[in-house]
């Protein structure tokens, strides 16, 4: 039976994967079919959506006062959502988390709601222009991530607050743990454990930028074994400590 302590650690993570995720109140289909849409590949479809403003949409949340910085929190969230459907359609994590922060950083100093719209279409097209890309080199090579290894992506997407083993995606999968670890490595690049290790850091920098949980208690929100192993794996990454990260990070609008 699990502890009160590993339930209360899952609630607070998926508090926060909810916050991340839910901020927008317009019906979750529509914005869902936009997100498959830009990470398909296919640009007629992204267009049409791209016809309506995105900061004028019926049912968008406020998150802000300052009609600004609303702006650009609703750009963010969109660019870390864009980042996760491109990284579920095959595009690498680290070239879609990279092209995420590189926008926003860009919308961070923009001061006019017309040119954080025309940012956002320009991110969007981005995206989409690599995924195109991205499907068409799978159309010539024949590669792409087969079923097994989309399944064990998208189990440690929804299991970050605990500590994955390969034994554990094995079994999930119904592969030894040999077969999983080589095919995962030959269709990502990566090892199993380092595609963890990277998913985690990248959700505890989201968290550290995004929310007010301390070093501390987003290396137990994560499951690292310690908060120095959680400091040594994060300066490893980043090549800051998450103190100095965290430090480092300046708010929208300030």
């Amino acid at each position: 039976m699990r502890s009160d302590k590993s339930l209360q650690h899952e609630w607070v993570y998926r508090e926060y994967v909810n916050r991340e995720n839910m901020f927008f109140h317009a019906p979750l289909e529509p914005e869902m079919d936009f997100y498959e849409a830009v990470a398909s590949g296919k640009e007629a479809p992204v267009r049409e959506y791209l016809k309506e403003d995105f900061l004028k949409k019926e049912g968008l949340g406020r998150l802000s006062d300052n009609v600004y910085r609303n702006g650009a929190y609703h750009f963010a969230i969109t660019a870390a959502l864009i980042a996760r459907a491109c990284i579920r359609a095959g595009l690498s994590v680290e070239e879609s988390y990279s092209l995420s922060d590189f926008y926003i950083q860009k919308v961070d100093k923009l001061t006019s709601l017309a040119d954080i719209t025309a940012l956002h279409d320009e991110m969007v097209m981005d995206y989409n222009r690599r995924m195109n890309a991205l499907n068409q080199t799978h159309k010539k090579t024949g590669l792409g991530y087969s079923k097994p290894v989309v399944n064990v992506i998208n189990y440690i997407y929804g299991h970050l607050h605990t500590r994955i083993t390969l034994d554990n995606l094995a079994a999930y999968s119904h592969l030894s743990p040999a077969y999983l670890s080589k095919l995962f490595k030959k269709e990502t690049g990566m090892t199993i454990s380092s595609y963890i290790s990277e998913q985690k850091i990248a959700t505890a920098k989201n968290m550290l930028i995004y929310s007010d949980y301390t070093p501390a208690q987003i290396a137990l929100i994560l499951a690292f074994p310690s908060q120095s192993y959680f400091t040594y794996c994060f300066r490893r990454s980043i090549g800051k400590t998450p103190l100095a990260f965290s430090k480092a990070q300046y708010r929208f609008g300030e």
